[in-house]
């Protein structure tokens, strides 16, 4: 049977996949995937069915079928078509490609038009960036700020699939029609709308449109004082809800309001916090001291203070002990404020696992989280990096393919989708991933240095060390050609990078030091580096077990005692009791 698509064919005759005009070689394996479910395509096909159909009479784990989704995806993706297999919960996978065309050349059957493409889930939608319609269009935080608390509104029903934030804003400025967007997004509905403010007159309008045929099924316009924005953010999840006749039990969630200066006040230091800059960052905390000033209660403003104060942390702008102690007294006031704010928990599992290496304890954490907001992405993605660090990385791979799938245009979700897959082995699948996230943000920090040190897993040596050269953060460059080079038998090379790194940088970086030297085989050194990371509280050791770069170490008596000491020895991890389900 030939499979025919408007970007690639599979010809079970010949076990040819085609695209662009040239054979694509894959593993006999992601053929038969590709076959079967080409076949099966106007259906969800189960895990079981796939394993038993791809590899019959052979027991395989779970992590061989999510090896070969993943190779399927990226011949798919090469071909230029993206989520073509997708991902159902708990159900198995689809391929959606649009309409085909199955010939049955062999058995000399004439070309017959195969089934259309599956539909996007009904309860689907993606909220666009609102437009600045303000007189002087100096007022861009605000109209973000507004679309985005109406995606977290509508993304707090069950039974609604919504999009995330990075991918349904990644149309911002683009001339892209909806019917494009949607198909793009796998989504049935998208909301877009627009505000104009001015003074203390606020317009806000919402259309939702139906993407099978753009038919806007609801638009309403609101004219308001900027006091009553919460009122109007509510009303406009209602009457989407309502349109899409779902049944709540309890009316759709609300808005957590505030007094309308400090609510400007906290949009704007959300905007200026993406910028992921040190000014940004400083301005930021700035703006929300005014806000907090203003309503010392508002548990959104607190709890991103403590984001910024991590952030800051992280990237060496402030002493790692005192960002993690201010973040922990700002979660603190969240959640003095208000106890179920879910993402104030999940900056407390990320303290406790990089602050305090206190597994259980983020566990916990996470788990309070995620049951308050089991769909919130950003803590789902954070509880698949603690699920990795306990050594359970088929499920912190499932998590973060989940997120990467319901956030298809979001760097850090693919980044971190790689980071997991390399901590499984599967370094092709990881250098996809990251290739993925730097289309998405050429300027990430670390995904030079991070396809390089994968490139070097594909004992690809000289493509390894052209990417590491390449990476803007020069700590993470360093450490990333000291371990290429070594590799390469460049020893002066190797020792100078790496002397660099220590002169200028061994407080941030001892525990970086102690990977490159375990890579190197120096026991010795490497132990007396992991000291100086216990020393420094160096955040990284939460993640020392599952780093693979300790394999040559991890024999040494040292080792398990070391482990011991920093509560990540196998027996303690496998005692934390921990599980994540992911939404339907």
């Amino acid at each position: 049977m030939l499979h025919t698509f408007p970007a690639f064919e599979i010809d079970e005759n010949q076990r040819e996949f085609r695209a662009r005009g040239r054979v694509v070689r894959l593993q006999p394996k992601v053929f038969d995937l590709l076959s079967y479910l080409a076949t099966h395509r106007n259906r969800v096909v189960p895990k079981d069915e796939l394993l038993r159909a791809v590899w019959p009479g052979v027991i395989v784990s779970d992590g061989s079928l999510q090896r070969a989704i993943s190779l399927a995806r990226s011949a798919l993706e090469d071909a230029g078509v993206e989520n073509a297999i997708r991902t159902f919960p708990r159900q198995g996978y689809r391929m959606v490609v649009g309409e085909g065309i199955a010939k049955h050349a062999a058995a000399g059957v004439e070309s017959h038009r195969g089934p259309t493409a599956a539909q996007p889930e009904g309860n689907s939608i993606a909220v666009l960036a609102f437009l600045d319609m303000s007189p002087g269009r100096d007022h861009e935080y605000f109209s973000d700020g507004i679309a985005e608390e109406l995606l977290n509104l509508l993304a707090k029903v069950p039974q609604l699939r919504v999009i995330a934030r990075t991918s349904s804003f990644s149309f911002k400025g683009k001339d892209t029609p909806v019917s494009e967007i949607a198909r793009r997004l796998d989504v049935a509905h998208v909301l877009e709308g627009s505000v104009r403010r001015s003074g203390d007159r606020v317009r806000v309008t919402a259309q939702l449109i139906r993407a099978a045929d753009s038919a806007h099924i609801w638009s309403e316009t609101f004219e308001r004082t900027f006091d009553d924005i919460f009122a109007v953010q509510d009303e406009i999840a209602r009457g989407v809800v309502q349109q899409l006749e779902i049944k709540l039990l309890g009316g759709p969630p609300r808005v957590e309001e505030t007094d309308s200066s400090a609510y400007a006040l906290y949009l704007r230091a959300r905007q200026l916090q993406r910028q992921h800059s040190e000014a940004g960052y400083v301005q930021a905390l700035e703006l929300l001291r005014q806000a907090l000033k203003i309503d010392a209660h508002y548990a959104p403003a607190w709890d991103l203070r403590a984001s910024i104060l991590l952030n800051q942390a992280s990237k060496g702008l402030v002493p790692t002990e005192k960002g993690y102690q201010l973040a922990r007294e700002a979660t603190g006031r969240a959640l003095a404020s208000h106890r179920d704010f879910a993402p104030a928990h999940g900056v407390l599992g990320w303290i406790a696992l990089f602050g305090d290496r206190d597994f259980s304890a983020a566990a916990r954490h996470y788990t309070r989280a995620l049951t308050l907001a089991p769909t919130d992405l950003n803590i789902l993605v954070q509880a698949a990096g603690l699920m990795l660090f306990l050594g359970r990385v088929d499920q912190a791979i499932a998590i973060r393919e989940f997120a990467a799938s319901r956030d298809p245009a979001n760097a850090f979700s693919h980044a971190s989708l790689g980071g997991a897959y390399r901590c499984a082995g599967r370094h092709d699948d990881a250098l996809a991933a990251f290739r993925r996230a730097f289309a998405l943000s050429p300027g990430m920090v670390s995904l030079r240095s991070r396809m390089g040190l994968v490139l070097l897993k594909l004992n690809r040596l000289k493509d390894a060390l052209s990417e590491a050269e390449r990476e803007p953060t020069e700590t993470l460059r360093l450490l990333a050609v000291a371990t290429i080079k070594h590799a390469m038998g460049d020893a002066a090379g190797s020792d100078a990078a790496l002397a660099r790194t220590i002169g200028k940088y061994e407080p941030e970086c001892a525990y970086n030091i102690a990977r490159v030297l375990a890579f190197r085989g120096e026991a010795d050194r490497a132990f007396k580096w992991l000291a100086k990371a216990v020393e420094y509280r160096d955040p990284g050791l939460a993640g020392a077990a599952a780093e693979n770069d300790f394999k040559n170490i991890s024999g040494d008596p040292r080792w398990l005692p070391f482990l011991r000491r920093i509560g990540a020895a196998p027996g303690q991890l496998a005692a934390v009791r921990f599980e994540v389900r992911l939404p339907g």
